[in-house]
């Protein structure tokens, strides 16, 4: 099973790849964590090192690259799921010609999708409490009283509007790009973590049958 996993900041996306990678047996393969382990065993250059700590993008092969090494760990012999890689065209079809050459190809693309106002929502009452790390919500999990609350610089609402429309500037030819190739599955991402969950499930069987009928 190798899934690609997309969805705004904020869609869920992180809490359901957790739970599809322990159903499936197979490691969730985040670009992001892959980048700050190789920069903390010393294995990036010092300008792609620079290009992080300042926002900008890390080189698609170089991140392709990642990709191929950590796909051809023992663990990621029953798949893989990625998440946060691709985010555009160019990067969908680096990823398929690596996989090309290792003979796979792709089973699935996720894209969970939520209502802007629903993610702004989620985001901008969220908040850290100091101590304990532990997150509340202030609608739907309000904090115990005498908790130290932070509000994340993260998650104020200009910061939260500027990353979903980074991401939908970024996503926006990906999706259809995916669509055309009969692999793309919208889940609707609204409602309890299990309710989700199971769409994800339904979309992933649905592709398994497709899958059988490819082959």
């Amino acid at each position: 099973m190798r899934v690609v996993f997309v969805g705004p900041p904020g869609s869920g996306k992180g809490t359901q790849a957790k739970v599809l990678c322990e159903r499936f047996s197979i490691p969730q393969v985040s670009t992001g964590d892959m980048l700050r382990a190789a920069k903390a065993e010393g294995r990036l250059p010092a300008d792609i090192i620079q290009a992080m700590a300042s926002g900008g993008l890390v080189p698609d092969e170089l991140v392709v690259k990642l990709i191929e090494q950590r796909t051809a760990e023992p663990d990621a012999k029953a798949g893989f799921l990625l998440d946060g890689f691709p985010r555009t065209v160019p990067q969908a079809e680096s990823l398929g010609a690596m996989l090309a050459a290792q003979g796979s190809v792709l089973d699935a693309v996720i894209a969970l999708e939520v209502p802007e106002k629903l993610l702004l929502e989620r985001a901008i009452h969220r908040r850290t409490d100091k101590r304990t790390g532990q997150i509340y919500h202030l609608q739907y999990k309000p904090p115990p009283p005498g908790a130290d609350l932070e509000h994340r610089h993260d998650d104020h609402e200009d910061v939260v509007r500027k990353r979903l429309a980074t991401y939908l500037a970024l996503t926006a030819n990906l999706l259809p790009y995916y669509e055309k190739a009969g692999l793309l599955t919208r889940v609707n991402g609204v409602g309890e973590v299990s309710e989700v969950t199971d769409r994800c499930l339904a979309a992933l069987s649905l592709e398994d049958k497709r899958g059988a009928h490819h082959g």
